[in-house]
């Protein structure tokens, strides 16, 4: 079971991944988001302490938390290496097991990249 705080965390990050909010954005309040989904105020916070300590979110005193500029980019980019460590070799391997070649891979991959 995922912890209340890491799915917090989870879905503020992929509401910056998604576009809902960009670079700049401010996100919503500890106190609205506990309000939304019925938790306590510092479970919330925990988990958005989570995505500043990663940089995705910075502290404004005062004022709230924000989307820091580099934060679509930085999950674009671990994104990426996760597919590549992981679900890469699982398409690799399922290919293997089914005997297609990698030229057939590559012709296979070539073409949905031109529809």
């Amino acid at each position: 079971m995922v912890p209340l705080y890491q799915q917090v965390a989870d879905q503020l990050t992929s509401a910056i991944q998604s576009g809902i909010y960009a670079a700049g954005d401010q996100v919503p309040s500890t106190t609205e988001i506990s309000r939304q989904y019925q938790l306590n105020p510092a479970t919330v916070l925990k988990g958005m302490n989570l995505l500043v300590a990663g940089g995705l979110l910075e502290k404004r005193r005062g004022l709230g938390m924000f989307v820091t500029a580099g934060a679509h980019a930085q999950l674009q980019a671990a994104a990426r290496q996760a597919f590549f460590a992981e679900r890469l070799p699982e398409l690799i391997q399922a290919a293997k097991e089914l005997g297609i070649s990698k030229d057939e891979l590559s012709r296979a991959l070539l073409a949905e990249e031109d529809k």
